[in-house]
């Protein structure tokens, strides 16, 4: 799995405390068990990351999601500090895209890119205002593809990503 985001921590590295403040921003506004739902949702799916034989990961963060605030300082700061613990993880790739970077491949709409051994079968989620939407044509795979793989080109690698994280979250 490879995804992207530019605005927000990608779901399945959100802390509960996170995703809940992320859910309180939906437009329009979710009912308080709605956002419970969603939240216990999203958490439960994380359990991929944890399990005997996890996928491999990798998250392209945007510098941009690393300093909002969703739910408040102490909200973002655990968040990042959540991200730190999961870049250790062998199984997870974290990236950062700064600020002082170069170029910026994207529309600025997060991407789920979901692969496996046989390529026909890819799958695209984009996280877009009207909702989610899922992409399986070829050429527009491709495209994702591409648009990823320049993303990656420009993040951070792994070890400056983390120590970038750090940084924000000792400022916080």
């Amino acid at each position: 799995m490879r995804v992207a985001q530019v605005i927000s921590i990608p779901g399945l590295l959100q802390t509960t405390d996170y995703a809940r403040a992320v859910f309180r921003e939906a437009v329009p506004p979710l009912l308080p068990h709605d956002i419970e739902h969603r939240v216990s949702h999203r958490i439960k799916r994380q359990a991929i990351l944890y399990r005997d034989a996890p996928p491999q990961y990798t998250a392209i963060i945007h510098e941009a999601a690393l300093r909002m605030q969703f739910g408040g300082p102490a909200t973002a700061k655990a968040q990042l500090e959540h991200l730190i613990g999961m870049s250790e993880r062998e199984n997870v790739t974290i990236v950062v895209i700064p600020f002082d970077g170069t170029s910026f491949p994207s529309s600025g709409h997060g991407v789920d890119y979901l692969y496996g051994p046989v390529q026909q079968l890819d799958t695209a989620l984009l996280d877009i205002a009207q909702g989610g939407a899922h992409i399986d044509a070829a050429a527009t795979l491709e495209k994702y593809r591409l648009v990823l793989d320049r993303m990656e080109e420009v993040a951070l690698p792994p070890g400056p990503s983390r120590d970038l994280l750090r940084r924000i979250a000792q400022a916080r």
